[in-house]
């Protein structure tokens, strides 16, 4: 499975959805994950691949984890995944 799977199937399970149901550019709302679903979501991810998402919980647009879409948080955990292999 895919990076981008792997995250959109964590997504879908937080927003109650099938992964189908999900495209790249939603935004977190457009799938009614609200801020706890968001922190479950990170949390989720985390433990999926293995890395610290830089998230403050009580500032998002002060991260540098980009969660402005789906497309955007894929690409983020890609990122995460090839820094922390580098």
């Amino acid at each position: 499975m895919s990076i981008k799977d792997q995250v959109i199937a964590i997504i879908a399970e937080q927003a109650m959805l099938e992964p189908g149901d999900i495209a790249m550019d939603n935004t977190l709302e457009d799938i009614g994950i609200d801020s706890l679903g968001l922190v479950e979501a990170i949390f989720a991810i985390e433990e999926g691949f293995d890395i610290n998402v830089p998230f403050n919980a009580n500032d998002p647009t002060a991260s540098d984890f980009d969660i402005s879409t789906i497309a955007s948080i894929v690409a983020a955990v890609e990122k995460l995944i090839a820094e922390q292999a580098a």
